[in-house]
Order: structure tokens, then C-alpha cells, then sequence
């Protein structure tokens, strides 16, 4: 992730949706500070040719399209990366490439809730029998790993490292993700969210900037988009087909 002047050989010089990406974005501002308070002016990062960075981030954003614009995200873990190559190629493009995965033990999702029932079909009838109606939807919890991620860091200038990236993940919830928003009315026994699936993979891509406050320490922004589907592990795969989720970090490098 980190587009570190490291190896710049041609550097230029009260409910649980009040938890929301801002309240933990303050949380970790507020630890930076202090780790920052005794921090050196800029100068080069150290000249190693392949470095390793690892940090702490958190992530929130919304849905975007029209049946899943009321789904918010915050999720807060950590972040390690290493950078494979040196500096290649030319002009604004010139930069290298890193592998990196990310890990998030706190992640949630506050979606809208609704009703359902569970009906099925009485033999030799006409008729359906259904079961009394039950909400489903609100908020889920879960975790996130994002083995495989990678990254094209931009050799940038001293202060600003840019990188664009792609990135493969699995999501696991506490109840099956998301909830069916079908009719109320389904034939169908298999209880609430029987449509989804507690699996869910999350292919994603995105771009984002380090910002060096000290030769081993950057300040990084991302904005991702985020897609997740269970890959019909599930009866049906209801999924959120499109998310934008942006992201603060504190990296160290090594």
C-alpha cells in the first residue's frame, strides 16, 4: 500500500448504529497525536528497496444502488503489507508493486428492516399456509479478511504517495447476510434470511494516498468499492451489488 519514498531512488524532492466511521475515526485521531507529539520533521524516507508497513484503519461507508442505498458500514482492524519490487517505469505512472492483506474483527452493518413469513403450499389445495409474521434485517455483525490485495503505490512526491488497488475478501456474519427482500408472502419454510448465506466474498477495488508526517509514519486515505455476494451459497443470492467505503489508516513502515 504504501507508495514510500522508501525506495524512491528518483524522489522529487446510544444504540448500536450510533457507532458510526466518524466516532471511530476520532478514537484513532486521537491516539495518532500522541504517537506523533515527539515525531521529526520530513525528510526521506530510509532507501530500502523492498519495505514492509503494517497499520491500523477504519473503514465505513453506504450502498449505492436504489434497493440497498439504506445499508451503512463501519468496521475497524489492521492492515500489513509488503512491497515486492522497486521503481519501475516512467513519468506519472512510475512507481511498484506490493502484496498486502487487511483484517477486520470489528465489522457491522445496519440495514433496513422489514417483515416476512414463511408460507408453503397445502397439498391437494389451492391454499397456502403461512407462519405469523417476523422482522428481519437491522443490524449485523461479523468479521472480514482481505488476503489477497494488491496494490500499485505511485512514486508521488516527498509528502504524497497515491496507489490504486484490487482486492479479494471473505465476509462471515452472525446471521445469514443480507436479508431477503422479496414479498412477505414466499413459499418458502426455511425461516428468516433462509435466502442468504452467513459467507459472503467481497471483490473490491479502490484508490487511495499515503501522507508521510515522519520518515517511518504515514496518514493514509482510501475510497473503495466494494461488492458482496455469496456466490449463491444461499438459496437465493440477494448480495449488495455496489458500496462505497472510505477508509483512515496510520501505517509504520519497516
Amino acid at each position: 500500500m504504501r507508495i514510500l519514498r522508501k525506495f524512491r531512488g528518483d524522489r522529487s524532492g446510544g444504540d448500536s448504529q450510533q457507532m458510526t466511521a466518524a466516532t471511530l475515526s476520532s478514537i484513532l485521531l486521537s491516539l495518532l497525536l500522541l504517537t506523533n507529539i515527539s515525531a521529526h520533521p520530513q525528510t526521506a524516507i530510509r532507501d530500502t528497496p523492498t519495505p514492509f508497513e503494517y497499520g491500523v484503519l477504519v473503514q465505513g461507508g453506504n450502498g449505492l444502488t436504489e434497493d440497498r442505498n439504506g445499508f451503512k458500514f463501519v468496521m475497524a482492524g489492521v492492515h500489513a503489507g509488503k512491497v515486492l519490487t522497486g521503481n519501475s517505469g516512467k513519468g506519472p505512472f512510475r512507481g511498484n508493486f506490493e502484496y498486502a492483506v487487511e483484517v477486520f474483527p470489528f465489522w457491522q452493518s445496519y440495514t433496513p428492516k422489514f417483515q416476512r413469513a414463511s408460507c408453503v403450499a397445502i397439498p391437494n389445495s389451492t391454499s397456502i399456509s403461512c407462519s405469523p409474521l417476523y422482522t428481519v434485517g437491522g443490524t449485523f455483525t461479523g468479521a472480514s479478511i482481505t488476503p489477497i490485495m494488491l496494490r500499485w503505490n505511485f512514486a508521488g512526491t516527498p509528502h504524497w504517495a497515491p496507489w490504486v488497488q484490487a482486492a479479494g475478501g471473505l465476509l462471515w456474519t452472525n446471521h445469514k447476510y443480507p436479508a431477503y427482500g422479496g414479498a412477505p408472502f414466499t413459499l418458502t419454510n426455511d425461516g428468516p434470511n433462509a435466502d442468504a448465506s452467513v459467507w459472503n466474498f467481497t471483490p473490491q477495488g479502490g484508490v487511495g494516498v499515503h501522507y508521510f508526517l515522519h520518515p517511518n509514519r504515514s496518514l493514509d486515505f482510501s475510497a473503495n468499492a466494494v461488492h458482496i455476494s455469496s456466490a449463491s451459497l444461499g438459496d437465493r443470492n440477494p448480495g449488495v451489488n455496489a458500496s462505497v467505503q472510505f477508509s483512515l489508516g496510520y501505517t509504520w513502515w519497516k
